[in-house]
């Protein structure tokens, strides 16, 4: 389980202008802060420098979408040494009944993978990104 591997998880709910974040302690599941960065090079570079401060010992980024929105933000901290796992978004049905919150969702993304034994690595790079780019090509001129 990975709340026995590491002393925080970062969760990140990723949007396209701006991406929430939330420190969650492992041994407890709390909160520790949260914060709010552009979708940057300069707000990747503050979210970096915002988990140093708070997320002290070994830590992952569970990122919700880091093969899109999310995808910038994953390759910068790939490129600086992170650990980056990527969880699943909440289901619909959870955010008709408990409702949206990008802030929730931060916290529902570090939790999640607190409680999680299987870990997705994403597939951060060039050439993910390039094949990413020719099959959604390909299917709107198929769907033309």
């Amino acid at each position: 389980m990975l709340a026995d591997q590491v002393d925080h998880v970062i969760g990140v709910d990723t949007h396209c202008d701006a991406h929430e974040l939330a420190v969650v302690a492992a041994s407890s599941g709390g909160v520790v802060a949260r914060s709010s960065q552009r979708a940057t090079p300069r707000g990747y570079a503050e979210a970096l420098r915002f988990a140093a401060s708070h997320a002290s010992g070994v830590r992952v980024w569970a990122i919700e979408g880091s093969g899109h929105y999310g995808a910038g933000l994953a390759r910068y901290l790939a490129s600086h040494g992170e650990a980056i796992i990527e969880v699943g978004r909440t289901p619909r049905a959870n955010q008709r009944l408990e409702g949206k919150d990008d802030r929730l969702d931060a916290i529902r993304a570090a939790r999640a993978a607190l409680g999680s034994d299987k870990l997705a690595v994403p597939r951060v790079g060039e050439r993910r990104e390039a094949l990413r780019m020719l099959l959604a090509t390909r299917r709107s001129a198929v769907d033309v």
